[in-house]
């Protein structure tokens, strides 16, 4: 399974194997500068596929193995999200008992789906929040329950074609398929956040170079999907304009010495930043960095508060807010985001499915890994699809070069 976030400032590449247990497991990570897309969305094509060439092949080296194609993450400024409701009459499997079968969910949620969008935009996402039998509420799963009428609530995630086109683009002229569209903050949730915390609220800020991308799940399901045009570029300009410093001296002093949290460091020590054109080193004082990335921050935050203020949701977010991605690196992000949004924060990296442990579990590759692991799910759906039972696995999620190593050696030792 590969998992290939393409973001504004740089490129992922997460490869997962299943092991003998069926479990997906990190083998290999490759990451490269990205300078072919403004905020989210393709503006360079060749420049985004030389991006992605170079961070597959860092990946296939530490892994040893080729890789042909790719779950590629999407995001952006072009993603929104809405909710929608289905109603149909149970048909059923039986129609003097009316249990509800697998055909009346699939037709709920295509009446669901049957929403009026623009001809330049496509449905990426269709993620059913809860069903509604009869009058009865909350329930997750219908199939074989009794009732005449069944209700589905969904949130469709919808994207723009030509920018979905112009990434599928990218990877195939780089010589890699696309195995499947992911929405980037889908996939970092499902690398970082906890079933509790989609039980209680949780708000996910996916903070990258461009864009700062912001998925809410309430009572264990996506409920918003949206987007804000800024990120950590925005800071890092701020530092290189204020200080009249170069874009990548103002980058480097923003990961290595920045912060956006009074009393991260102990002491204000100055930066010495290399002179330019013969110039002589220039000391900075750390408190000064502070005072630029602060203000940045806090409007970043201020406006996603703003988004999560405009929600309707039946119970506070219990689960608090979770960053990630680059952007949540910064020194003091998360205690300036407790402060913001008056709830419990952390900074969310990806949790621990084996393999490389050491290598992936940093909030940069939080999407990388949620696409492997989605798309290893979505492998699996596929074939129980294809094969009913039979496909069935025996224990657990059992791999299926488990079962292949199971036949040969019944069949040939």
């Amino acid at each position: 399974m590969v998992g290939l976030d393409i973001g504004t400032t740089k490129v992922c590449a997460v490869i997962g194997e299943r092991n003998e247990r069926g479990a997906l497991e990190i083998t290999g990570v490759g990451l490269c500068p990205s300078t072919g897309l403004r905020k989210g969305v393709v503006v360079n094509i060749e420049a985004t596929l030389r991006s992605v060439a170079a961070a597959i092949e860092a990946a296939e080296m530490m892994s040893g193995r080729e890789v042909h194609g790719a779950y590629t993450g999407i995001g952006g400024s072009h993603i929104d999200g809405i909710n929608s409701r289905g109603v149909v009459a149970v048909t059923g499997k039986n129609r003097e008992t009316r249990e509800i079968g697998e055909d009346d969910i699939v037709r709920v949620l295509e009446a669901a789906r049957a929403v009026v969008i623009p001809m330049d935009r496509q449905v990426l996402e269709l993620i059913p929040q809860s069903y509604i039998v009869d009058d009865q509420r909350g329930i997750r799963n219908p199939l074989d329950m009794i009732g005449v009428r069944l209700e589905a609530e969904v949130h469709i995630i919808t994207c723009s074609v030509t920018s979905a086109q112009n990434l599928i683009k990218c990877v195939n002229r780089a010589g890699f398929r696309v195995e499947g569209l992911i929405l980037q903050s889908l996939a970092a949730g499902r690398a970082v956040l906890t079933e509790e915390e989609k039980e209680l609220g949780v708000a996910l800020v996916d903070m990258g170079g461009g864009t700062t991308d912001v998925l809410v799940y309430a009572e264990g399901a996506p409920y918003s999907t949206t987007t804000i045009p800024a990120g950590g570029t925005q800071v890092t300009n701020d530092i290189s304009i204020i200080k009249n410093i170069s874009f990548e001296t103002a980058e480097k002093i923003k990961l290595e010495a920045g912060s956006c949290w009074e009393g991260a460091f102990a002491g204000d020590e100055d930066i010495i930043v290399p002179g330019v054109g013969g110039r002589p080193p220039l000391p900075i004082p750390r408190s000064h960095i502070e005072e630029i990335i602060r203000p940045r921050m806090e409007e970043i935050f201020l406006m996603v508060r703003e988004k999560l203020e405009d929600l309707v949701i039946s119970r506070p977010l219990g689960g608090g807010v979770v960053l990630t991605g680059g952007g949540a690196q910064l020194l003091g992000a998360a205690e300036l985001a407790a402060e913001i949004f008056q709830l419990p924060a952390r900074v969310g990296s990806p949790l621990p499915v084996g393999g490389l442990v050491e290598e992936y579990r940093n909030p940069v590759y939080a999407t990388a890994v949620g696409l492997a692991l989605e798309g290893d799910s979505r492998e699996i759906g596929n074939v129980l699809e294809r094969g009913g039972e039979k496909g069935r696995p025996e224990r657990g999620n059992a791999s299926l070069f488990g079962r292949l190593a199971e036949w040969l050696k019944r069949e040939f030792f």
